[in-house]
C-alpha cells in the first residue's frame, strides 16, 4: 500500500500515521471521508449493522487535537476501526445478529480489545455485521439481513467476521476487529482478499467469554500485515477479566515482521490428510504460494499430518454449546432466530455430558498428537478455505449440501481453533472468475509473531496479489 492521499479509503493504518504527524491530513478530515463513503456505499454491501458519526467524530476531533500537539495515544490514534457486532462496545448495543437481544439495555463497557484500542486513540467508525451468534461460515442474518462480498455481488463474503472483512475489501474501513471460533476471520479474508490473524488461544483477551468457550478467539483484521502487527500490539496488552489470557510478552509484532522465511521448515499439507472437495483453482494457487515460500529460502516439504479427521470432535463441542447456550430461550424468542441455528440448537441437544466429556479428552488428545507433529516444523501451509466464495444466503456451496451445515467446506479451519495454534490467512491468488483464494499460514503455539512474518515474506515478494476490488 502506498501513501497516496488523493485515495486515502486505500491508505494504511501505518500511512494514515506518517500522514497525521506531518500534518498531511487530519483524523477529522479521515473520519469525515470514511463516513460519507459508508454512506455512499455500504447499501450495496450492507457491511455495517450501527453507524454514529457523532460519536466517531467526537473521537477523531480528540485525536486530532493530540496529533496537533505532538501527543498520540499510539500509532493507531486517529485510525478508523470497524468492530465486530459480536464485541462488546460501551454505548454502543450488541445485537448478535439476532433479534433475541434486547437493544434497550446498558451497554457500560467494552470488549478487551475494544478497551485497548478506545486507549490507543483509534476512531470507531461503526460496528459490522455478523451470522446470529457466529454461528456459521457465511455472512446473513434475521436481524441486519445479507452482507456481499465487494468481488462480487452475488457473492458471500464469508463468516461470521463477514462484515468487517467486507468493509476492509471495499475501502469502508482500514482496520477491523473480528472473532473466530471455528475459522471467522480467516474464512472471510480468504474469500474478500484481505488479511487476518487467528492468535493463539490466550494471546488476546477476550470478555465475555464466548459461548462456543476456548474454541474462539479475538483477532485483527486489515489489508496489510503491518497493520495487523500494529493491532497486535495493542491487542495483547493484558485484561484481568480473561482468566485465560497468558502473560504479554513484550514483543513488538511490527519490529518482528523483519527476518523472512529462509531456513524455515515448511509442512505444506494440501488436505491435512482427510480434507475432500477442493476447488481446482484453490489448488493450484496454494500449490504455486507453497513454491514461492520455497524461493524466499524455506525447505518446504509436502506432507500431511498422520492426524484423523477431527470433524466429529469440533462438531460435539460446537453444537453442544450452541444448544446448551440457546435452548433455555422462549420458545417465542426461538421462533426468531436463523433456520439454520434453530437446527444447530436441535442437533446439538443430541450431545449428552458424556459425549461433550468425551470430546474434550479427544481435543486434547488431537492438540497434544498436531504439536509434537509440528517439532519438525515451523509452520504448515494449507488452503484457508476449501472453496472460493459462493452465493449469498447459502451457508454451503452445493445445493444437495445440509442448509445449515457450514464444515464440510472449511475443513482447514476449525482444527486450529482446536489446537488453539495461531493461523492466518493471506491472498494468494483469484480464481479463473477472479474471486480471491487465501493461504493458511499456521505456526507453533504463541508464534504468531512467526506467523506474522511469515506472511509479510509472502506479501514482500507477491504485491500483486493485493489489489482492490474492481469498483470500489
Amino acid at each position: 500500500m502506498d501513501d497516496d492521499l488523493d485515495d486515502p479509503q486505500w491508505l494504511s493504518a501505518a500511512a494514515f500515521a506518517r500522514a497525521y504527524a506531518s500534518g498531511e491530513v487530519s483524523p477529522v478530515e479521515i473520519a469525515e471521508g470514511m463516513l460519507s463513503r459508508i454512506e455512499a456505499l455500504d447499501a450495496r454491501l450492507n457491511a455495517f449493522c450501527l453507524i454514529d458519526g457523532g460519536a466517531t467524530l467526537a473521537q477523531a476531533e480528540a485525536s486530532q487535537e493530540r496529533w496537533a500537539t505532538g501527543e498520540p495515544l499510539s500509532p493507531l490514534d486517529g485510525v478508523p476501526v470497524a468492530v465486530k457486532d459480536l464485541l462488546v462496545t460501551k454505548g454502543w448495543p450488541t445485537l448478535r445478529g439476532s433479534k433475541t437481544v434486547d437493544r434497550n439495555q446498558a451497554w457500560a463497557e467494552d470488549a478487551p480489545t475494544v478497551a485497548r484500542l478506545r486507549e490507543a486513540g483509534a476512531v470507531f467508525i461503526g460496528k459490522t455485521t455478523t451470522p446470529e451468534f457466529g454461528f456459521k461460515g457465511s455472512n446473513d442474518s434475521p436481524l441486519t439481513g445479507t452482507t456481499r462480498n465487494p468481488w462480487d455481488l452475488s457473492k458471500t463474503p464469508g463468516g461470521s467476521s463477514g462484515g468487517s472483512a467486507a468493509a476492509l475489501a471495499a475501502g469502508l474501513a482500514p482496520l477491523a476487529l473480528g472473532t473466530d471460533g471455528g475459522g471467522s476471520v480467516r474464512i472471510p479474508a480468504s474469500f474478500t482478499g484481505t488479511f487476518a490473524l487467528k492468535p493463539s488461544f490466550g494471546r488476546v483477551a477476550a470478555y465475555p467469554l464466548s459461548p462456543f468457550g476456548t474454541l474462539a478467539h479475538v483477532g485483527p483484521m486489515t489489508r496489510t500485515v503491518e497493520d495487523a502487527a500494529l493491532l497486535m500490539n495493542e491487542l495483547t496488552k493484558p485484561d484481568p477479566r480473561d482468566w485465560h489470557q497468558v502473560p504479554n510478552s513484550g514483543i513488538d509484532y511490527v519490529a518482528a515482521l523483519e527476518g523472512g522465511v529462509k531456513g524455515a521448515r515448511i509442512a505444506y499439507c494440501p488436505t491435512l490428510g482427510w480434507a475432500t472437495g477442493i476447488d481446482r483453482d484453490v489448488h493450484e494457487a496454494v500449490n504455486r504460494a507453497a513454491l514461492a515460500f520455497q524461493a524466499l529460502g524455506a525447505q518446504v516439504d509436502e506432507i500431511d499430518p498422520p492426524l484423523e479427521n477431527p470433524s466429529e470432535i469440533f462438531r460435539t463441542l460446537w453444537f453442544g454449546a450452541a444448544g446448551q447456550y440457546l435452548n433455555p430461550l422462549p420458545d417465542e424468542k426461538k421462533a426468531l432466530l436463523d433456520p439454520g441455528l434453530r437446527q444447530m440448537v436441535e442437533e446439538g441437544l443430541k450431545y449428552d455430558l458424556p459425549a461433550f466429556f468425551e470430546a474434550t479428552l479427544a481435543r486434547g488428545r488431537y492438540g497434544s498428537a498436531m504439536r509434537q507433529w509440528m517439532e519438525n516444523f515451523d509452520f504448515i501451509l494449507t488452503p484457508a478455505t476449501a472453496v472460493p466464495a459462493f452465493g449469498v444466503d447459502r451457508i454451503a456451496p452445493g445445493e444437495t449440501d445440509p442448509y445449515w451445515l457450514w464444515m464440510p467446506w472449511t475443513p482447514f479451519s476449525y482444527p486450529f481453533n482446536l489446537t488453539q495454534q495461531p493461523a492466518a490467512s493471506i491472498n494468494c491468488g483469484f480464481t479463473k472468475d477472479g474471486l480471491p483464494i487465501g493461504l493458511q499460514i499456521v505456526g507453533k503455539m504463541f508464534d504468531d509473531a512467526g506467523v506474522l512474518r511469515a506472511a509479510r515474506a509472502f506479501e514482500a515478494a507477491h504485491p500483486e496479489h493485493q489489489r482492490h476490488a474492481p469498483g470500489w
